[in-house]
């Protein structure tokens, strides 16, 4: 698969992919995931949109010029039900409601996502309500923590540009897991999926076979671990028992919010859990083999499709690389394979005196 090719969903246009159900690709302002998928979904009354965008005037023009292709408008729109509070999927939900508010439209869209959303989202929009406000983003002590200071040093330079507190406003319905929502003939089951974000939910359209994935699961990449307002304890224990409970669901069509759609659910997830199974046991050979942080375990892995190595990425996506090591590294301590112990305010990790004992007696 080319380049070019690999990249065509993200095409603007607004493509079916059920009876009823469009798939509109919006820009995003960087180069790695180019678009997110927002959903629309027809009902009698007008549209459901599952995902909102990033709040652009790039990304409003070309959902309003895509929804024109189909019939719509923006003030067509009843309903978003967001995934997760990323900005690339909720802010523009609150971008568009203002503008129909101030068109005069009364019955304004509702705007719907997880429960376990709220801290982060409280957070975020007090940062952007008070943006002089000297508190660090909560990645900065973890990744003094990892080992990785130089990351934590530019994270914490940075100013919380482009943010604006309206954006970040509570949404009108919290989501919960087992929550059913109507939308015209269409009945979707709330499913949450912490690990992305701790309140990460999919939304599962059993009758017509579809699962509208969000970030979860996700066709050509897997999902960062680890970077969100408010950390949880363990990111990837959380997302490893959210693919299991995937797993154990009808099996169905994979509507993602970045790549392409129709991969089947399950093959993905197995996919995704033997990934984080192989970066698992690379990392604990990492530490066996003397690395003691997670900046360090990073160091001994490779990264993305190109297996590259951790100083050949970007200043962002290093950062992202250690916070994913050290997600690893604590289900590792949880399932007792590693311990930690902090040395200096850096957590640091082994192998297990007994572990190593059992492995040199099961060599002899």
């Amino acid at each position: 698969m080319t380049g070019s090719d690999r990249h065509a969903w993200a095409e603007p246009g607004a493509f079916a992919v059920a009876e009823g159900v469009f798939r509109i690709p919006l820009p995003l302002p960087t180069d790695g995931l180019r678009a997110v998928n927002v959903y629309a979904l027809a009902h009698d009354d007008g549209l459901a949109l599952i995902d909102a965008g990033w709040a652009l005037d790039v990304s409003q023009r070309v959902l309003v010029d895509s929804l024109a292709t189909i019939g719509y408008e923006l003030g067509d729109i009843t309903r978003f039900l967001v995934t997760h509070a990323h900005r690339d999927h909720y802010t523009q939900a609150h971008a568009i409601r203002r503008e129909l508010a101030d068109a005069g439209r009364v019955d304004l869209p509702r705007i719907a996502v997880g429960w376990d959303e709220r801290d982060s989202i409280r957070s975020i929009a007090d940062r952007a309500e008070n943006p002089s406000d000297a508190r660090a983003y909560p990645q900065v002590a973890l990744l003094r923590r990892a080992g990785d200071p130089w990351a934590a040093d530019a994270l914490e330079s940075i100013d919380p540009e482009g943010l604006r507190a309206p954006d970040w406003a509570d949404p009108d319905d919290w989501l919960r897991h087992g929550d059913r929502v109507v939308v015209g003939t269409r009945s979707l089951e709330v499913i949450a999926t912490p690990g992305h974000t701790r309140g990460h939910v999919v939304f599962a359209d059993d009758e017509n076979g579809l699962l509208f994935a969000g970030d979860h699961v996700l066709p050509h990449i897997t999902p960062s671990i680890g970077y969100e307002e408010v950390l949880a304890p363990s990111p990837l224990g959380s997302y490893l028992q959210s693919l299991d409970l995937v797993r154990s669901r009808p099996d169905a069509h994979l509507l993602p919010a970045h790549g392409p759609a129709g991969t089947a659910v399950h093959s993905r997830v197995d996919e995704l859990l033997d990934h984080h199974s192989a970066r698992l046991d690379a990392s604990v050979a990492a530490v066996a083999a003397g690395a003691q942080t997670a900046r360090e375990v990073a160091q001994r892995l490779r990264w993305t499709r190109r297996e590259t190595p951790l100083g050949e990425l970007d200043g962002f996506n290093q950062m992202m690389a250690v916070l994913e090591t050290w997600a690893h590294l604590v289900v590792l301590v949880e399932r007792g394979v590693l311990q930690a112990h902090s040395e200096g305010g850096v957590e640091r990790f082994s192998i297990p005196t007994a572990a190593i004992g059992s492995q040199q007696v099961d060599r002899t």
